[in-house]
């Protein structure tokens, strides 16, 4: 069973995608995303499998994101960010975004 304190070492913030393209390479189909953390963590670049989704529909959208886990390479890649998602009741893929407009780099807590 994890603990508190592990848990609080996962930095958890929210960030908004500026931008989104096809990444053909993936094994599943996804986009390639840069989301803006603010001032402080910056852009970071992400493979999302949110192809459920328009690339409209996802530019400028507020998701959730771990910022400070390793850099790790899918498909030739390289994703600085894990966007966090849950099951939607439809079987695909739903993005978790605040419930109202946050803070961007705002932590969760």
């Amino acid at each position: 069973m994890a603990t508190f304190e592990e848990f609080q070492k996962i930095e958890l913030r929210v960030g908004v995608i500026t931008e989104v393209e096809d990444f053909p390479r993936a094994k599943k189909p996804a986009y390639r995303i840069t989301v803006n953390f603010g001032d402080e963590i910056g852009l970071k670049k992400s493979s999302v499998q949110a192809t459920n989704y328009s690339k409209d529909e996802l530019i400028g959208m507020q998701v959730i994101g771990v910022v400070n886990f390793p850099p790790r390479n899918i498909a030739g890649f390289m994703s600085e960010v894990l966007v966090l998602g849950v099951p939607g009741t439809d079987g695909q893929l739903s993005l978790l975004t605040p419930s109202r407009p946050a803070v961007v780099g705002g932590a969760v807590y």
